[in-house]
C-alpha cells in the first residue's frame, strides 16, 4: 500500500453499506504484518484450484490494465495477468515502473494510459489495481468514465490515503499530514464514481484496515470478503476465481 462508516455485511454479497459496528477505523496493528508472509502460501493453493480456475468465463481480447501497489511494479501483477491471458483477456502491465506513491502525480498518468489503451482497441478498458494501484484506478476511472467499463480492487483503502495502514507512521516521521491527505482524498469522492467498481477485501489483511476499503459513498459499489493476506490478495485462487467473474459481466 501507500500514499504520497463500513458494512458488516460485505461477506461477498453486493448491497448498501452501513455504519461500522464492531470498532472504529484505525490503522492495523503492527502484530497483523508478521502474518504477511502467509500470503504466499497462496500461491500453491493457487496450482491446486488451477483446474477450476481453469473452467471460468473466456474473453476474446477484452483489454484489461493492471496497476500494482505501492513499491511494486508490474513484475508483481505477472501471475494475475498470464491468468486473465489464458482466459482471453489482452491483459497489461500499467508499464510506468515502480509505484512510488506519488498520487497527485501518477493520476493523470494512469488516466491517460487508460485513454490511449481505450483508442488503441476501440473498447473501454477494465482495471484491477492491487491496494494503492486500486486507489489510482478507482480516479483513472473517475477522470475517463467513457474510457473504463469496469473496475476491481484488491485491498484498496478508498478511506484516509496511508492514514488507515500500517505505515501511517512512517509517513508521519517523514512529515506528512495525513489529516491533509485524508481531507483531500474525501474531497475526490465530490464528484462520484460512474464506473461499476467490485472492491475485494479481507479482514485479516495486515497491511490495509478492511474498513477503509468500504466505499460508502458511491452507489455502484460491490463489496467481496475473501480470506488472506495483503500479500495474498495477489495470488489467492478466491480472489482469481472473483476477478475472472466480474470480468466477465
Amino acid at each position: 500500500m501507500g500514499f504520497h462508516g463500513a458494512d458488516e455485511d460485505v461477506s461477498g454479497r453486493a448491497g448498501p453499506t452501513r455504519p461500522f459496528r464492531d470498532g472504529a477505523l484505525a490503522a492495523p496493528s503492527a502484530w497483523g504484518l508478521f502474518r504477511e508472509p502467509l500470503g504466499l502460501l497462496e500461491l500453491p493453493r493457487l496450482l491446486l484450484n488451477a483446474p477450476s480456475l481453469a473452467t471460468q468465463p473466456k474473453s476474446s481480447g477484452r483489454p484489461v490494465v493492471l496497476l500494482p501497489g505501492h513499491g511494486g511494479g508490474d513484475a508483481s501483477t505477472t501471475v494475475l495477468r498470464m491468468y486473465l491471458r489464458y482466459l482471453g483477456y489482452d491483459a497489461r502491465g500499467w508499464g510506468l515502473g515502480t509505484n512510488k506513491g506519488d498520487v497527485p502525480a501518477l493520476i493523470p498518468k494512469v488516466a491517460k494510459l487508460v485513454a490511449e489503451v481505450a483508442a488503441e482497441t476501440r473498447q473501454p478498458v477494465r482495471l484491477i489495481g492491487w491496494s494503492l494501484g486500486g486507489y489510482l484506478a478507482r480516479e483513472a476511472a473517475r477522470e475517463r468514465p467513457a474510457d473504463v467499463s469496469r473496475v476491481i480492487t484488491l485491498g484498496s483503502p478508498v478511506i484516509g490515503g496511508p492514514k488507515y495502514t500500517a505505515v501511517a507512521d512512517a509517513y508521519r516521521r517523514q512529515g506528512y499530514d495525513l489529516d491533509a491527505i485524508e481531507a483531500a482524498v474525501a474531497d475526490r469522492e465530490r464528484v462520484a464514481l460512474q464506473v461499476a467498481v467490485t472492491a475485494i477485501y479481507s479482514k485479516t489483511d495486515g497491511v490495509v484496515a478492511w474498513r477503509a476499503c468500504i466505499d460508502s459513498r458511491n452507489r455502484n459499489i460491490e463489496h467481496v470478503e475473501v480470506r488472506t493476506t495483503h500479500l495474498g490478495l495477489g495470488f489467492a485462487p478466491d480472489v482469481y476465481r472473483v476477478v475472472a467473474q466480474r470480468l466477465a459481466l
